[in-house]
């Protein structure tokens, strides 16, 4: 009797608490169409922290790969049998791959796909630059600025606690991380390069701050948007990157990995996020 053929590894999810607003379903799914997999499935759950190893245990061998977002992208970690460096460097995952063999591979494709969004931005390396805020999507932005920046970056932050997490990252991944208080956050404005990793409505009042002709913003939300700061980025004659951008970005990674198939259908996912937001 000749043993059962493997069943296809063709399931993907996001998982995250809260998770209704995520568009990576809609990106994942244009890619599938695009790359003719029509039997390829992506979906959304919503995990907690609690929930994450009884959810990760029940998977079988269906599945392909996982995208994680908050609170998951550390809590996954001791869950994998191996982490790629630049998972590593930042200690956050988003990306898990499941091999054939049933090993879970964890990688953070956030710090490519946020260079690939500033190269796409016309920012290949800045002298210097500054950060907006702090925590796991700031720890992000030094390690893909470890790569554009040749300079200091200046981190502006709420707390002291804030300031030395920040100071520990940047020794850890190389880069000359300075900080301010974040009452002085207006003085950012005038850096080459500014990542805005704040949540929704926290720079708003920076907007009137912008001068004319400034650097180039990278401003990590895509909903709302643009964001007050960006529009007056934009307003004023400056260059402006967006969430939507590094969302893509980090995607079309996530699609290659999880897939094989290379390379991923960027326009295609763009085309896709552009249309889901309007429609929200």
């Amino acid at each position: 009797m000749s043993p059962s053929p493997s069943p296809a590894r063709n399931r993907a999810a996001v998982l995250g608490s809260p998770i209704a607003h995520s568009l990576s379903p809609v990106l994942h799914r244009a890619a599938y169409a695009a790359l003719g997999l029509t039997d390829w499935s992506y979906d959304r759950f919503e995990v907690d922290e609690a929930a994450l190893p009884g959810f990760v245990a029940g998977l079988d061998a269906s599945w392909a790969g996982l995208s994680l977002t908050m609170p998951l992208k550390r809590a996954i970690i001791p869950l994998l049998d191996e982490v790629s460096d630049t998972a590593a460097s930042v200690e956050a995952v988003n990306t898990v791959v499941f091999t054939e063999d049933g090993r879970r591979l964890g990688d953070n494709t956030d710090i490519p796909g946020m260079i690939a969004a500033l190269r796409e931005g016309g920012v290949d390396k800045v002298d210097s630059a500054a950060v907006l805020g702090a925590g796991a999507t700031a720890s992000s932005a030094l390690a893909a600025l470890a790569r554009v920046c040749t300079g200091p970056v200046t981190a502006y932050v709420r707390s002291e606690a804030r300031a030395a997490e920040m100071r520990g990252w940047g020794e850890r991944l190389g880069v000359d991380v300075r900080t301010a208080d974040w009452s002085a956050a207006a003085e950012a404005l005038s850096a080459p390069l500014v990542i805005a990793t704040t949540p929704a409505g926290t720079t708003d009042a920076l907007a009137a701050e912008v001068q004319e002709r400034p650097g180039t913003l990278f401003d990590v939300l895509y909903e709302p948007w643009p964001t007050a700061l960006a529009a007056a980025w934009s307003g004023r004659g400056g260059a402006v990157v967006g969430g939507l951008d590094l969302l893509v970005h980090q995607a079309v990674l996530q699609v290659e990995q999880m897939t094989g198939r290379s390379p991923a259908p960027l326009r295609a996912m763009r085309i896709a996020g552009e249309r889901a937001l309007g429609d929200r």
